[in-house]
């Protein structure tokens, strides 16, 4: 009997001892140090990072088929199966985070009413984050552009809208479900750059948005940050206090400082915030456009920007530039470009995520994903592995990264630069082609050395204010011996709304390759800034007139910001505008 009672009280203890154990938090099971981190030791901690680009958030919008094998959309653009060696590859080549940007509506029918992940598309993504987890590195997933669903937040139909939301939730609760176990090395991030204007996109969803004004867009954004923290937060586990990632306003840094950007709430007091940068596009975008960076004005531009974003790490909110890059170009100046971009972030604790789609010998990118699982370029290699190998603390980093900041604009202050005085005031043609391989000062600023090689430009000096000029471009030099159609075009007068105000820009006459072109609307005179006054001859990403909008006749309603739409897939050789400057009403 004795002998009964002392096993069955063990068995009760063992009893006891498997619920506590069942009981226990999932909480408990995050012994990673990160947990006890705030947003900007985290940040430190993340270090420099890559992109897993053109991978799991390839997706195909006009053939959309949902849950087909996850092997058929990580593939779909190009790039190979993602392996254990490629993402160790990356590791060993000086990253500490991977960010998997990923289109979950791929596996999710939700035009037929299905808003179930296909758990074989969500396993998939699992194995990869494991990829990063066993190397020890940090992992970020979001939901990338992911078909352009998210434009049915402007549908007209609220029915639509609603569903938009449906998805939105459904999606983030399934996630974070489903990885609630894992650690705080995994980020959650809920979108890419669609947050602010895109919310407005024309899509095959969404043939008609509704158009909501930049207020509103701001608006939704808050909304939905905050939808999206308390979701993670409410489902528990380690979610309760895992690091979440929120994208700025378009991800862009002067709309993301922007007062009308708001963080959500947060209980757990662990939020990132994310931009992007490519500053300038011309530059850095994925072009062979302008091959050249590394003026002064440049540099500076890049350091008073990035600096601007100290408004939040101030806040206590850890940076991470989701996505950088210089796409194309090569040679010392990206060299110059990476180093400067890279010491800015660590004098500030940002972490730089670069874009990378894998290299390929047609076009370009930087890490090979196929056969030496390393970057390609051996200066850039050099630089990030030197850089991950650093010993030094915290505050010699950000010591030497000021002094290289410093050296880096004495240096660039030895390069020739066109100047232009606050008295000046120069008219030119705002110019990017349709495959943005040719480009001209395609900025409200006026820098004639932003160009394509060959590129050949008139532009004109406006001195007595009142008068007709002609502006013109000649693309017959380039490699191409012309631009392929236009993406963004624009009239642009440097200074002119300070040595000009209220002048009226009447365009008298385009000609394109010689020909007269016919305007499907009237242009009208603008600006987007205090500085230079414009005149938008194609310009998509406009969503309405804007307040400032002036014609000289007083009538809009016929204006458009797309006069030259008809024209837009053309070839064009040469280009030119002449236009009449009128005074206005002062």
């Amino acid at each position: 009997m004795a002998l009964f009672r002392r096993g069955a009280a063990l068995l009760l203890v063992l009893v006891l001892l498997t619920l506590c154990a069942c009981s226990k938090s999932e909480d408990d099971v995050d012994d990673s140090p990160i947990k006890n981190m705030n947003s900007l030791e985290f940040a430190r901690f993340m270090g420099y990072g890559i992109n897993l680009g053109n991978t799991m958030e390839a997706c195909n919008s006009s053939e959309r088929i949902p849950n087909r094998d996850p092997s058929v959309y990580e593939q779909m653009w190009g790039q190979p199966i993602t392996t254990q060696e490629m993402i160790t590859g990356m590791k060993n080549a000086g990253f500490k985070t991977l960010r998997v940007p990923v289109a979950w509506t791929n596996a999710m029918d939700f035009e037929n009413g299905n808003l179930t992940i296909d758990k074989a598309y969500l396993e998939r993504v699992e194995e990869i984050v494991n990829y990063a987890l066993n190397e020890d590195m940090v992992v970020i997933i979001n939901d990338h552009w992911d078909h352009g669903w998210w434009s049915m937040f402007s549908h007209p139909e609220k029915e639509k809208r609603d569903l938009a939301m449906e998805i939105f939730t459904s999606m983030w609760t399934q996630i974070s479900n489903h990885f609630k176990k894992y650690d705080s090395r995994l980020v959650f991030e809920p979108a890419n750059e669609e947050w602010g204007n895109r919310f407005n996109d024309k899509t095959s969803f969404n043939p008609m948005p509704e158009r909501l004004d930049e207020d509103g867009c701001y608006k939704l954004l808050t909304e939905l940050a905050q939808v999206f923290v308390d979701l993670v937060r409410d489902t528990g586990g380690n979610n309760s206090h895992r690091f979440l990632l929120i994208p700025g306003y378009n991800t862009n840094v002067g709309d993301t400082v922007d007062s009308r950007f708001q963080m959500p709430q947060d209980k757990a007091n662990k939020l990132l915030l994310s931009v992007h940068y490519y500053d300038p596009w011309s530059y850095c975008g994925d072009t062979s456009g302008v091959g050249l960076w590394g003026k002064a004005s440049e540099v500076e531009d890049m350091n008073e920007t990035l600096e601007t974003l100290t408004k939040y790490t101030d806040m206590g909110y850890g940076i991470v530039l989701g996505e950088w890059g210089v796409l194309d170009n090569e040679g010392s100046d990206r060299l110059s470009y990476f180093n400067n971009f890279l010491d800015n972030c660590d004098v500030y604790g940002y972490v730089p995520m670069l874009w990378d789609t894998g290299y390929d010998p047609r076009y370009g990118g930087l890490f090979d994903r196929n056969e030496t699982c390393s970057i390609v370029a051996p200066e850039i290699a050099e630089l990030f592995i030197e850089r991950a190998a650093r010993e030094e603390s915290v505050e010699e980093i950000i010591k030497t990264a000021k002094e290289n900041m410093r050296w880096a604009l004495r240096k660039a202050q030895n390069r020739p630069e066109i100047t232009i005085s606050a008295d000046e005031a120069f008219a030119w043609i705002m110019f990017a082609s349709g495959d943005w391989n040719t480009v001209y000062c395609n900025q409200d600023k006026y820098d004639p050395d932003l160009k394509t090689s060959g590129v050949v430009t008139t532009d004109a000096e406006v001195t007595d204010g009142s008068g007709t000029y002609t502006v013109a471009i000649d693309f017959t030099g380039t490699a191409a011996g012309y631009a392929n159609g236009i993406v963004f075009s624009a009239v642009g007068i440097i200074n002119g709304e300070i040595l000009f105000p209220g002048y009226f820009v009447e365009i008298k006459e385009v000609l394109l390759n010689g020909k007269p072109v016919e305007f499907s609307g009237k242009p009208y005179t603008t600006n987007d800034n205090p500085v230079t006054t414009r005149v938008n001859l194609y310009n998509d990403w406009v969503k309405d007139i804007p307040e400032q909008a002036r014609v000289l006749d007083g009538d809009l309603s016929d204006a458009t910001w797309n006069p030259m739409e008809k024209y837009i897939d053309d070839r064009i050789e040469t280009i030119s505008v002449t236009f009449e400057y009128v005074e206005g009403v002062r």
